[in-house]
């Protein structure tokens, strides 16, 4: 009770002396907060960062919610409040120019919670084949708890430890989009603590303004504090293939074919297509290089072109111990159709699970060498099919020469798994 009296005091007064904020110690005990309001300088000085390392916005507090509720006293005594006071939501701090952060506000962090209280795990139901989720909760998290059932998440990002909250107020997007949509198109419901401080369920029956606002609304429209995903069978193994192009032309109507196959029977489709943009034989160790080895019969620099630029086409296809047999054989009838250069086809079978969480191995390995805390420039486009080679013309053979050291990833997509008639969109993800 002494140490509860003691946090209440120095919540209040720092609400009160700095914010200016009239709420007593009574107000704040009656909020009836379960998890943690935090002023420790570690909290804040976390809360201040997020990958960008780009900008800096330092919180007066943190908050470690454990139920939507949490959030919504918060939020409701702030929006009640005759003050200027921000909050914002914060899942695994990979926004990249400080959109998770907060000026003399509250960061509400939904993910990294501390004490002996903790949100909700994931509940699967198996036989609807959908997952409920706390907001706060990495999607790798999501990956092991579904796994147990031989289920999994439709769609994907690169990179799985981030928060379902964060990727689904962005979009979420990786190689499975041209099939499935992105990660915003796969999900039945939500509960959603709003600016006043509702705590609201949304879906496309039920509120569906909020619903659909908030689903890609980048935090605008509210906090989402519980998801349900859908889910389908997951594979076993997945064939992981890459294949490189130096005609710009080829490698892009390749892969606009490959995402029209997305109607068609699984054996007559892969289940990812992604491609990436080799400026420099530099880049070909990079991280997103991991299957053009040096062990490779290959030598990468006898592809390059006068222009010093490649293309390299990234596909999967997914497979069970029961459809083995025919791996092979499907491959080849998909990889006959293409136009890559015939020499360069690099080829691994790996576990599900693992080509899903590839990047994070080689997140661990620039954490050895001191290379991932470090500021990371990012820019996303959608551009569209009809100026996508002029896009190639004055970007990657005009401007960025081979000056860049970071990944340069395109994603095909069909316009129809998102919001408009079908048409062929290409999106650009670039790292400086």
């Amino acid at each position: 009770m002494a140490t509860m009296l003691l946090l209440t005091f120095l919540i209040s007064s720092l609400i009160m002396v700095t914010v200016g904020l009239a709420i007593d110690s009574m107000e704040i005990l009656r909020l009836g907060i379960d998890g943690q309001l935090s002023v420790d300088p570690s909290d804040v000085e976390t809360a201040s960062l997020d990958f960008g390392l780009l900008t800096r916005g330092q919180p007066l507090a943190v908050l470690h919610p454990v139920s939507a509720q949490d959030i919504s006293q918060v939020v409701k005594a702030v929006y009640g409040s005759n003050q200027v006071m921000t909050v914002s939501a914060r899942g695994h701090g990979h926004s990249i120019n400080g959109q998770a952060q907060t000026t003399n506000g509250v960061v509400i962090q939904m993910s990294r919670w501390k004490g002996g209280n903790k949100p909700p795990r994931p509940r699967v139901w198996a036989e609807e084949r959908y997952v409920d989720v706390w907001g706060g909760e990495l999607w790798i998290d999501v990956l092991k708890s579904t796994l147990e059932y031989g289920l999994a998440p439709k769609s994907w990002t690169d990179y799985l430890y981030l928060s379902v909250g964060g990727t689904l107020s962005n979009a979420g997007i990786s190689g499975q989009a041209f099939n499935h949509g992105p990660q915003i198109s796969n999900v039945y419901e939500l509960d959603v603590v709003t600016g006043k401080g509702e705590v609201l369920t949304c879906s496309e029956d039920e509120n569906t303004e909020l619903f659909h606002a908030v689903l890609g609304g980048l935090g605008q429209f509210g906090i989402i504090t519980r998801a349900r995903i859908s889910l389908e069978p997951a594979p076993k193994m997945v064939r992981w293939i890459r294949v490189l192009y130096s005609n710009f032309s080829a490698f892009t109507s390749d892969q606009e074919h490959l995402i029209s196959l997305h109607a068609e029977p699984s054996n007559q489709k892969f289940d990812y297509v992604e491609g990436f943009v080799i400026v420099d034989e530099g880049l070909i160790n990079n991280w997103r290089s991991s299957l053009l080895s040096p062990q490779n019969p290959v030598k990468i620099s006898t592809l390059f072109p006068s222009g010093g630029v490649l293309y390299c086409l990234e596909i999967a296809k997914n497979f069970h111990e029961s459809t083995a047999q025919t791996i092979d054989q499907e491959v080849e009838f998909l990889l006959k159709k293409l136009n890559f250069i015939s020499t360069s086809v690099f080829t691994t079978d790996l576990l599900y699970v693992d080509f899903l969480d590839r990047v994070h191995k080689a997140e661990l390995q620039l954490r050895s060498k001191g290379l991932w805390e470090v500021p990371h420039p990012w820019l996303n486009l959608f551009i569209p099919s009809s100026k996508i080679a002029e896009f190639d013309k004055g970007v990657f053979k005009g401007i960025l020469g081979n000056k860049t050291s970071g990944p340069i990833l395109i994603y095909p997509m069909n316009k129809n798994k998102y919001i408009c008639p079908f048409y062929t969109n290409h999106s650009i993800h670039a790292y400086a």
